[in-house]
């Protein structure tokens, strides 16, 4: 009830009203005063019936009513002050990101298990195989208006829009739909506009998503979309997303079990390209003794690529110290990486200053390059549309419709072939596979972008990488073409295959949610129980990946992180993913530090550049860098390592690798052959060799012997 006193309030009792009392019987919000309506209408009531609604009478209120008398704003429920207590726009809830398990989402039929409820989330993907069980979408049992899909928020939520897509792996889709909410999941109301039913248009394909915002928001637990026509060739099948805020209740279970929060005082935002670059010089303002911005490169659309140098001598590659790279948005859609890598260089930047010893000491030891935006031309086309409605591959390519991340020369084929013929190492060798001329070429389709990263990876002298992705949760590792012609999928394994296992799982066992059995895969496949790891080769095989050709190309290691299940994670999702990725940010930098390193001297105590490091064992050999230096990544053990550089005589010795972060030094001092030093000797001082004659054949020699008759004979 709503009262107003307009006479003495002392003289209120509470057997009946004062003399002079305004009295109201609340039935809805259309009956508050318009200085106390909120901007939306809930569906739950001041008064709830616990009765027989059918003896409701005007003249008194029922038997079981709840009533309440309302003296101003702050007495009323908390979902219907209109002063801002409740965020007018809400965020998605979490369908796409498995804030919402499968236990809360519910539909009335299903046409197989596969196709159940649980599927229907926004930008879930089909299996990629016809043997799979899992499909990309909710599909009900029948083709008739009384299907539905529920989600169950498990508290009071203020619903404020839904956005669906069609069925990712056929044409199916739904045209248009109801919306209803309940408290209870049996009493249902029907969003109206007027006293009309709200019918609300889908898709009008598979792909793009569609977002339909309330008229009025509704306050309730559960909300149903009932769709009411479908594409005509399809049948009934969405992928949906709800747009929520929670309401303020700070004893429900649900909300305390799944709060995540983070105390790092970070910019949790998405940025523009001008903002990146304005953060990205923030940082080095806050930093300018360990940070360096500088650009590798331009993209199709001429886009600055900029990367950020942390390290103890920005600019200056140290002799002994190992370089390390993470890169973000060769998938310009894939938004989490980009703000990850934001994130990573402002929380290192603090951290430094702040006197951290774990972060000093990494950027006292490790020049560190971060690249946030390899593909800003694409991030720009997903931005435009926002983070819930890129769908699954709107800017994805780059400006010429490339996808950069396998636009690299395919090196896998060539190795695999001379090693076929017998030419390794006497024609080719296994390492710095040279890339071929046709790609080299102005008329082959490589990127602006790619040639930029090629020239960047051949420049700094890279030991370990790690390219940022999205989609899943997932790290994977070379090689990701399979060997076997006309397999989609086996296990293809480089020779350093267990070097590569460990520094997968460096990064999964460290994040939140990878290693975790528990947890409910992205789209069809259970990576936990591969530690949250995997082959690439074995997951689908690509031709021309960075990964590869970071590995046959360079001494860099490099692997992919697939960080989140989705793509472009609204705002309010960024400081709990921070908060899911950091530990496995720091700790797969660190991995940098393990195995052997050290330098390769001459006699005189200078650096050999290019010398071969040879790990007995391990088909596959690194260089030294300009300076002698090397680092060779390598697992805990005992190894016999062989130095090589031409003109020079081959060293072996015994390094020996522990189990604590730290390269063991493992230096080399070679002598030249004689043969290098009668070369330079005559290099020198400019002087020829020395040609003999040939000796004539030995038929020759026997001919020009004298025979018996002309022998001299001794006379006395």
């Amino acid at each position: 009830m709503i009262s107003h006193w307009t006479g003495d309030q002392s003289t209120n009792q509470s057997e009946c009203p004062p003399i002079g009392l305004e009295t109201r019987v609340l039935t809805n919000q259309n009956d508050l005063p318009l200085d106390w309506r909120p901007e939306y209408l809930p569906i739950r009531m001041i008064s709830h019936w616990t009765g027989d609604q059918s003896t409701n009478q005007s003249e008194c209120p029922p038997i079981g009513l709840e009533t309440r008398v309302l003296t101003n704003q702050n007495d009323l429920p908390l979902d219907w002050r209109p002063d801002g207590f409740v965020p007018s726009e809400c965020p998605p809830m979490g369908l796409e990101t498995l804030k919402i398990d499968d236990f809360q989402l519910h539909a009335s039929t299903m046409r197989r298990y596969g196709l159940g409820a649980h599927r229907g989330r926004l930008n879930i993907q089909a299996g990629l195989y016809d043997d799979d069980l899992y499909d990309g979408a909710w599909c009900a049992g029948r083709n008739d208006p009384l299907q539905w899909l529920e989600v169950d928020a498990r508290r009071l939520t203020k619903f404020t829009g839904v956005i669906t897509q069609g069925r990712s792996s056929l044409c199916d889709w739904v045209t248009s739909y109801k919306v209803l909410v309940s408290n209870d999941s049996h009493t249902w109301v029907t969003l109206k506009n007027g006293s009309q039913d709200l019918i609300f248009i889908g898709n009008k394909e598979k792909e793009i998503p569609v977002l339909n915002m309330f008229p009025v928001a509704a306050v309730a637990r559960y909300i149903r979309v009932n769709p009411r026509s479908w594409f005509n060739r399809g049948s009934i099948c969405m992928r949906v997303e709800i747009l929520g805020c929670p309401m303020p209740d700070s004893q429900n279970y649900y909300h305390r079990r799944n709060e995540i929060t983070t105390t790092d005082n970070l910019d949790f935002k998405h940025h523009s390209y001008k903002e990146m670059r304005h953060l990205m010089k923030v940082v080095n303002e806050m930093c300018p003794n360990i940070t360096r911005i500088y650009n590798i490169g331009k993209s199709h659309s001429g886009q600055k690529l900029y990367a950020i140098e942390i390290s103890d001598n920005p600019g200056e590659h140290e002799p002994g110290e190992p370089e390390f790279r993470y890169t973000a948005g060769s998938h310009g859609n894939e938004v989490l990486g980009r703000e990850l890598l934001l994130l990573l260089m402002q929380f290192m930047c603090q951290e430094y200053l702040s006197g951290s010893p774990r972060i000093r000491h990494l950027v006292h030891e490790t020049r560190i390059h971060l690249l946030p935006s390899v593909n800003p031309d694409g991030y720009d086309k997903a931005l435009e549309v926002g983070s819930e409605l890129s769908g699954w591959s709107l800017g994805r390519w780059s400006q010429d419709g490339v996808d950069i991340h396998h636009n690299f020369p395919d090196l896998n084929s060539i190795l695999w072939e001379a090693e076929t013929k017998k030419w390794i190492p006497r024609k080719m060798l296994n390492h710095h596979v040279p890339i071929p001329e046709w790609y080299q070429s102005k008329n082959s389709t490589v990127t602006s972008e790619t040639r930029a990263l090629v020239s960047w990876m051949e420049k700094i002298p890279f030991v370990l990488g790690g390219n940022l992705q999205g989609g899943e949760l997932v790290v994977t590792f070379p090689y990701d073409r399979t060997r076997s012609q006309g397999v989609s999928r086996e296990q293809t394994p480089t020779p350093d295959d267990h070097v590569f296992r460990w520094l997968a799982f460096s990064y999964a066992s460290t994040h939140r949610l990878m290693t975790d059995a528990r947890r409910r895969v992205c789209h069809t496949e259970d990576f936990a129980k591969e530690d949250g790891t995997i082959n690439g080769a074995s997951w689908h095989t690509a031709a021309g990946s960075m990964n590869d050709f970071s590995y046959l190309h360079t001494n860099c290691f490099e692997l992919s992180m697939y960080v989140g299940c989705d793509k472009f994670p609204h705002e309010s999702e960024l400081a709990e993913e921070w908060e899911n990725n950091r530990e496995s940010l720091l700790v797969f930098m660190e991995q940098v530090h393990r195995g052997i390193k050290g330098i390769v001297w001459d006699m005189q105590g200078r650096g050999i550049a290019n010398a071969t490091i040879q790990v007995e064992g391990i088909g596959h050999d690194i260089r030294t860098a300009a300076d002698g230096d090397y680092w060779r990544l390598l697992n805990p053990g005992e190894y016999s390592i062989t130095v090589r550089a031409e003109g020079y005589s081959a060293s072996s010795k015994v390094c020996e690798v522990g189990y604590d972060i730290g390269a063991t030094r493992c230096d080399f001092t070679v002598s030249r052959t004689n043969l290098s030093r009668i070369k330079e000797i005559m290099e020198r001082y400019n002087k020829q060799p020395i040609r003999q004659p040939l000796r004539p054949p030995v038929r020759q020699l026997q001919a020009r012997r004298p025979g018996p008759r002309h022998r001299r004979v001794r006379t006395s």
